[in-house]
């Protein structure tokens, strides 16, 4: 696996192995996802538990979160926006435009219309999901800036890449049909737990 690719095969020289670990909680991951857009880990992960704590610690189901008081996520910490958007993805769970049960069998491009459709669910978080939640090894996140800065690092480049370039670098170093492990090791390289950078 990425033979052809001198610089980051030391890379993964240096951090192996991979500990990717992809599991089925999928709605809990996009709830928590949502929540924790534009913080920093330590900050998501403080505001979530206040949240959980308002369900008496437990993950609110879909019809919850469609019925809780807006005010009360709000003094969790949780903006008017990012209330809106739980609430939009309780809507498209409940009414079957986003069918939980079923989304780790569809493809990839296909799971990101269905996710983007939700209100404050972009491109980058469904690549996101994607890899930590579902664990297709295929995905290549061309809007993390972790990825784009570990790119410009490893491989000299002049600034950061961006789509494009980053699908070029890709195709040219062989990463296919492992672009996520690709892309968890850039993330290392810069001496970041891959998951923390998910909610910067």
């Amino acid at each position: 696996m990425f033979a052809n690719d001198l610089k980051l095969s030391a890379v993964i020289k240096k951090y192996q192995p991979c500990t990717l670990a992809p599991h089925t909680n999928h709605y809990a991951e996009l709830v928590s996802s949502i929540v924790g857009q534009q913080l920093s880990a330590k900050a998501g992960e403080t505001i979530w538990r206040r949240v959980l704590g308002v369900f008496n610690g437990r993950m609110p189901a879909p019809e919850q979160l469609l019925k809780v008081d807006t005010e009360e996520l709000r003094a969790c910490g949780v903006s008017y926006a990012k209330v809106a958007y739980m609430k939009d993805l309780a809507e498209h769970i409940l009414d079957g435009r986003l069918d939980m049960d079923h989304i780790s069998s569809l493809p990839n491009d296909e799971i990101i219309r269905e996710l983007t459709a939700v209100k404050g669910i972009g491109e980058w978080s469904a690549h996101m999901f994607m890899i930590f939640s579902l664990g297709r090894l295929d995905i290549l996140p061309v809007g993390d800036l972790g990825i784009r800065k570990a790119a410009m690092k490893l491989y000299g480049l002049p600034e950061l890449p961006d789509k494009i370039a980053l699908e070029k670098k890709a195709a040219k170093n062989s990463w296919h049909p492992y672009e996520s492990i690709a892309s968890w090791y850039l993330w290392k390289s810069l001496d970041n737990a891959p998951k923390e950078t998910r909610h910067s």
